[in-house]
Formats: C-alpha cells, structure tokens, sequence
C-alpha cells in the first residue's frame, strides 16, 4: 500500500545534459563565425545590416528563449502564460535592436559626412 501512494522521482540528467548539448553546439557556431567571419555573410546587406549580424542576433534570441523554456520551466505553463512571458521579451529585444540600429546609422552618417552640429 506504501508503495502505490508513494510519488515517483524522475532524474532530469538526460534532459540537462541535452540542453546543455543543444546551448553549447549554438554557442560554438557563434563563435565560430565570429572567428572565421565567412565573406559572404560579411559582405552581405539585409536591411542596413550585416548577415552575420543578423544571425549573431537570431542566434542568441533563439538561446535566450531556450534558455527561459527549459531552465525557467515554461514547458509545463499554460499557454497563456508562455506567450505573454515570450512575446513580451521578444517585442522588447526587438524594439531595443530597431532603436539601436536607427541610432547607430545616424551617427554614423553624421560622422561620416564631417558634420557635427552644436545645437544647444
């Protein structure tokens, strides 16, 4: 009788050793490009914007949601719950991209063109 009432403990080594796997196999291939910087991802514009920079971004959103779903356990939330915890994060990540890269180009182009303006 004891045993039947008694709650059965699973051990999570195999899916700890699998995240860890799937984080470090990511982790390797951003630095990998970061190292190696291939021509063609270098040389390549999408939206003002580098390729490789792109998938440096897309990269390490996709290790951040991971991250959050495995060891913040939103696998076993509800639905609702886990949409507003990932969408809330991912509009915030990329309005913060947008405000930087909209930044960061008019700087640039302000300092390229030599023309600073003292408009206090």
């Amino acid at each position: 009788m004891a045993h039947e009432t008694a709650h059965h403990h699973e051990s999570n080594t195999k899916r700890i050793w699998i995240v860890f796997a799937i984080l470090s196999v990511l982790t390797i291939v951003e630095v990998i490009l970061g190292i190696v910087k291939p021509g063609f991802l270098v040389h390549t514009d999408l939206f003002s914007m580098k390729l490789l920079n792109w998938i440096f971004i897309i990269l390490t959103i996709f290790k951040a949601y991971y991250i959050a779903w495995a060891f913040m356990h939103l696998e076993g939330e509800k639905k609702g719950l886990r949409r507003a915890i990932v969408w809330t994060g991912v509009f915030l990540i990329s309005y913060l991209i947008f405000i930087l890269l909209t930044e960061g180009d008019y700087v640039y182009e302000v300092f390229k063109s030599n023309h600073v303006a003292w408009d206090f």
